[in-house]
């Protein structure tokens, strides 16, 4: 438990190419010069919209340009990383994504070491890459606590390091950001962590949310990162649902072709019950999966169909909805998603389905498969199991 307090309080060319260069302008600040932020400009634009091979292409010319320092390394981690948010499930992006960061760690310290100029802005992507790496470590599905903590305990120490710079604001706000509230909310929510927490410095909840909106409103390489993060804990921890949804709809829009905006956005229109705007965006995403559209798959089409079953069972369109739950069974089955909410919810749906239509031997055979699928304090198996008692008294 440890480990993930640890990984909690992080910050939001291949490696044997990524040798830095002797060679390069000691006067430009990369992250706060003005052309630096025009030439990446359209590639941040391209990468959050999933246009991948565009943003490498600028990328690289970066790297090209800038080979001495993290920034174009970190960037093309970042559509690593991007590659693989639609699906944490699929691996295999990951030692690409590991590469790139170990890339920008090795450049950035090779910069902070040998050129104090650039102390702070290393430190700033050292922070990042190591980061980053540790929220792939301790992912669900990766589960490697003690990488996680090592890549932890790094990003905390080179966050140190900007924190009291100012002149780099406001990408350097964002991992304080996430400091100031994460290492509150950890131990309102997880009280018998609180001893850990003696060896961290206070945080301040209401300063990181105020922190994570000025780096969405002002930074330029971290505005989009803090979006989501800032969308994520309004929704998640702040119950703050309009808020949440109306960053979820302004990356939706700007992004449009980025799964995992969409299926957001989706999601925060059902949460609302906002069905009849909900209904054309879950159909969209159906209709990318179908296309093959970049980065649209069964986690996706997982959310889409279940949302569009209630929909139409809500509107009494019972055999639409009874297709969409199908549907969504299928999508979960494909990612091994079969004991997620979503698919046991589907499983009750097409049981009280099947009970409206008449067929009361079909609606047991499903709410007992749900009983034997989910676990016994799944509220899913309670739902079930209440659902089979009384129809067998109905009997």
């Amino acid at each position: 438990m440890f480990l993930l307090v640890v990984v909690l309080l992080l910050v939001a060319d291949i490696r044997s190419q990524a040798q830095p260069s002797t060679r390069k302008d000691t006067t430009i600040i990369l992250l706060s010069n003005v052309g630096v932020q025009l030439e990446c400009t359209q590639a941040l634009n391209d990468l959050y919209n999933f246009k991948f091979p565009e943003a490498e292409f600028q990328f690289q010319y970066l790297r090209a340009r800038y080979r001495w320092h993290p920034l174009p390394y970190f960037l093309m981690g970042l559509i690593e990383w991007w590659k693989i948010m639609p699906n944490t499930k699929d691996t295999s992006h990951d030692e690409k994504f590991l590469a790139y960061m170990d890339s920008t760690i090795e450049v950035g310290e090779k910069l902070y070491d040998d050129y104090p100029a650039y102390k702070t802005e290393a430190a700033f992507f050292l922070a990042a890459a190591y980061g980053f790496k540790g929220r792939l470590y301790s992912d669900e599905e990766r589960k490697n606590w003690r990488k996680a903590a090592s890549a932890g305990k790094s990003a905390l120490n080179y966050l140190e390091e900007g924190k009291e710079q100012e002149n780099l604001s406001p990408e350097l706000l964002f991992g304080d950001a996430l400091y100031n509230y994460f290492s509150v909310w950890v131990p309102e929510n997880y009280p018998a962590l609180r001893p850990v927490l003696w060896f961290f410095r206070k945080g301040d909840k209401a300063l990181g949310l105020k922190q994570l909106k000025e780096v969405s409103y002002n930074a330029f390489y971290t505005r989009t990162e803090a979006m989501v993060w800032l969308m994520r804990i309004l929704n998640s921890y702040e119950k703050d649902q309009q808020q949440a949804f109306q960053i979820s709809e302004y990356l939706f829009q700007t992004y449009p072709d980025n799964p995992y905006f969409h299926r957001y956005y989706a999601r925060m229109l059902y949460s609302l019950g906002r069905y009849v705007e909900a209904e054309p965006v879950c159909k969209n995403i159906l209709a990318k999966i179908d296309s093959g559209q970049v980065g649209y798959e069964a986690t996706s089409g997982r959310y889409a169909s279940f949302f569009l079953g209630q929909i139409y069972e809500a509107r009494r369109k019972l055999d639409d909805a009874k297709k969409q739950y199908e549907l969504c069974m299928k999508f979960a089955e494909q990612i091994g998603a079969t004991e997620s909410g979503y698919y046991l919810y589907s499983m009750i749906a097409l049981g009280e389905i099947a009970e409206k239509q008449g067929r009361k031997a079909e609606a047991k055979t499903w709410f007992k498969a749900v009983q034997k699928k989910a676990g016994r304090k799944d509220e899913a198996y309670k739902d079930a199991k209440w659902k089979l008692k009384r129809l067998e008294k109905g009997d």
